[in-house]
């Protein structure tokens, strides 16, 4: 795996927008004592216009305990992981995920049938801030485990092009979750950028536990519907203005003209509840 690391470092490593590198300093700025890494992912990465986007960042931290002085959300981030904040800084919107170290190791690995870390950072993503080279290090070796991860968990076809598993790949995964966008956007992941699938094919494919190929697909999807919900309902306690969020992606990505009422800000987790199925049976999201 020592090549599919190298890959990964390069890539981690490539500059980005100043006012993304920024915006992360400031996130991190937030936990003192606490934050070890902020990773910056998602479409973003390949716009060369910020404003009027919203950022996606992770922010690793040692442990939930140290990163909240409140229990209440440690306990909220460790049970359903990870916990989703809004945040604003020189004139740019974001939202920022939490995990710990050892969660965002975890949920690299295909010791998790969860494909909402696993899938994302298979993708290209920036090692944008990090408190040290170790931990530097560790976010490097968590993020090399995605890209085996997606594949072992996709299966191997026979005479299968590799870029044509990737696509795959990400057409499975995102199956699992609730998603605004059109069914293509899984493919479009790929086709943004071949000749990248094409340099970690090798050392990714190599990487690929064959005891972890292929499989349990509908379990997936039928665990990750219900933790997507589970984690909008946490979101409407933890994430100001989330049914906002909810409401704008959904319309960004389905062409739909939602309006968030009154009483869903002052009830936010029984509109998420409510709003939910019926945006699912309109086929407004998956």
């Amino acid at each position: 795996m020592p090549e599919l690391i190298d890959l990964v470092r390069d890539e981690l490593s490539a500059p980005v927008d100043p006012r993304a590198a920024a915006m992360a300093r400031a996130i991190a700025a937030q936990y003192p004592g606490s934050a070890r890494a902020v990773l910056f992912y998602g479409s973003c990465l390949r716009e060369s216009e910020l404003d009027g986007l919203m950022l996606d960042f992770y922010l690793i931290v040692s442990d939930y305990g140290d990163a909240y002085p409140r229990r209440w959300m440690a306990v909220a981030n460790r049970m359903i992981p990870p916990n989703v904040y809004p945040f604003q800084h020189d004139g740019l919107i974001a939202k920022y995920a939490v995990l710990s170290e050892a969660d965002f190791d975890r949920l690299n690995g295909v010791e998790t049938r969860n494909v909402s870390v696993w899938a994302r950072f298979a993708q290209p993503s920036r090692l944008v801030w990090a408190v040290d080279d170790t931990a530097r290090d560790r976010a490097i070796a968590a993020v090399s485990r995605a890209a085996p991860t997606l594949l072992a968990a996709a299966g191997a076809i026979p005479g299968e092009a590799p870029l044509d598993w990737w696509r795959r790949a990400f057409t499975l995964t995102y199956s699992v979750e609730l998603r605004a966008e059109r069914t293509s956007r899984a493919q479009s992941v790929v086709d943004a950028d071949p000749e990248r699938y094409e340099r970690f094919s090798p050392a990714s494919i190599a990487a690929v536990p064959a005891a972890a190929r292929g499989g349990g697909w509908a379990r997936r999807r039928w665990e990750g519907k219900l933790l997507s919900v589970a984690r909008l309902a946490k979101a409407s306690l933890t994430y100001a203005g989330g049914i906002d969020y909810l409401a704008w992606k959904i319309n960004r990505h389905a062409g739909t003209r939602i309006e968030i009422k009154p009483w869903q800000r002052r009830w936010p987790l029984v509109a998420a509840l409510t709003l939910v199925p019926r945006l699912m049976k309109s086929g407004a999201i998956r």
